[in-house]
């Protein structure tokens, strides 16, 4: 095991890493950019270092700062999170090179699904079903149009090496794919480094459902079951369930085996999270996130397992603790993420909180690094904290999480708690049939 480990991240993932390394008794290092100096992750960590000022390709993103980091403290692993550098295989290799591990897949596996061209091919050679559309990179307009005519519009651009709902647009007809397909690639270019684009079929209003997947170097592939992460807005997840509702057991069993299957065929290590599309009883499969997701607390509250303990113990070598038959789901698990953000425009809301009271009780979880007169910087993503609760039904979570929000305050700067309670509230959500679409198509009614 680890003795020292460095956590390359930030806000509420920093203070859930720092914890379960403490509690396997390995000492942490937090590092921070100038604006986060008095942030939580920092107070509760054994040591800090400041990588760098405020802007994250000059502090989080600053793989120099952070392997030097590890040098000045002598931290053996780095533990990325989500995000930042959390599927960077460069970085990955690098730290490698510098006899460091990162806690997570190899860099090459990481390579492997982080260019979705390459990942769908690999998935399709693996048996797990995915979207039609076309078997690699775009070359021209030409070709954009000969694919999208093949698969029928309306089809979906996709960057190849995108995420985070970034990089993508649905077009309906030629002319539109002729104007959004240039924008598009040069969308790719800014944000990721790479102007590849793809095509899918879209499909018009699937769910979004994920499985988990915890595999180590002992031969032991498991599921932890799925998530599903429908309601979003603008491709960004707003609220997550364990299990997902509405889904034929057999269906998902069998998508379990397919996904695990596929692990001991890539011989993959680590956590990781396989992301479909559902539609009228189909699967499709989209993509493979190799880290740990933002939702993975449901999970967690669900089978009773700690991921990012599990994650740090097979990092090390270590052999999973828990067989198959031990992953049982208890009840249902319901995640909402409490973001810094005006509930009319949702433009990020900075500043400082003058008063923080956490909701509290039986099946109630708090993820978060804010507190009273702590002063929210504008500079990184605006989540605040994901309040994770679990009940013995669907409903029991629903009117848990109700409750939950109305006890939780959050004053001196805005939130989208509101929109929250409206959500859980909805008939709409309360069926458990909601799509991606959903949310923004009830935006005003909310």
């Amino acid at each position: 095991m680890f003795d020292k480990v460095l956590i390359a991240n930030r806000g509420e993932i920093a203070v859930r890493i720092n914890r379960a390394c403490q509690e396997l008794g390995i000492s942490t290092v937090a590092v921070h950019s100038e604006a986060d100096k008095e942030s939580m992750h920092v107070r509760i960590a054994d040591e800090s270092v400041c990588v760098g000022p405020n802007p994250v390709n000059k502090s989080y993103l600053n793989a120099h700062s952070i392997i030097s980091a590890c040098e000045i403290t002598g931290a053996q692993a780095v533990h990325p999170g989500y995000g930042f550098l959390s599927e960077n295989a460069g970085f990955a290799k690098t730290l490698q090179d510098h006899n460091l591990s990162f806690i997570g897949p190899s860099y090459k596996h990481i390579e492997m699904m982080g260019d979705k061209i390459q990942a769908k091919k690999i998935m399709i050679e693996y048996g797990v079903p995915t979207v039609p559309g076309s078997e690699d990179v775009v070359k021209d307009e030409s070709h954009a149009i000969k694919i999208s005519n093949e698969i029928c519009f309306p089809v979906l651009l996709k960057a190849s090496a995108g995420g985070g709902g970034r990089g993508m647009k649905v077009v309906h007809n030629e002319n539109e794919l002729k104007e959004s397909l240039p924008i598009i690639k040069q969308e790719a270019l800014s944000f990721f480094g790479s102007d590849a684009v793809y095509i899918e079929k879209f499909i018009d209003s699937p769910r979004h459902i994920e499985v988990q997947v915890i595999c180590d170097t002992h031969g032991n592939y498991l599921h932890l079951h799925e998530r599903d992460c429908s309601v979003q807005r603008r491709n960004q997840k707003v609220i997550e369930e364990a299990l997902a509702p509405q889904i034929d057991e057999t269906e998902k069993n069998k998508l379990f085996d397919i996904c695990v299957k596929a692990m001991k065929k890539m011989n993959y290590v680590g956590l990781g999270t396989l992301e479909f599309l559902y539609e009228k009883g189909n699967f499709y499969f989209m993509e493979m996130n190799t880290r740990l997701q933002v939702e993975h607390p449901i999970t967690e509250m669900l089978t009773r397992i700690d991921l990012v303990r599990e994650q740090i113990c097979v990092a090390a070598g270590e052999k999973i603790i828990f067989s198959q038959e031990n992953v049982k789901p208890l009840g249902h698990s319901i995640e909402c993420r409490i973001n810094a953000e005006s509930p009319k425009d949702f433009k990020p809301s900075a500043g400082s909180i003058k008063m923080y009271h956490p909701p509290a009780g039986n099946g109630i979880r708090l993820d978060t690094f804010i507190y009273s007169g702590y002063k929210v910087p504008h500079y990184y993503d605006n989540l605040l904290a994901k309040l994770i609760v679990t009940g013995r039904t669907r409903n029991h979570a629903i009117k848990r999480a109700l409750r939950a929000l109305n006890e939780m305050i959050i004053d001196g700067i805005e939130t989208n708690i509101e929109l929250h309670k409206k959500i859980l509230s909805s008939k709409d959500f309360k069926n458990g049939a909601v799509s991606i679409k959903w949310l923004e198509d009830n935006m005003a009614s909310l």
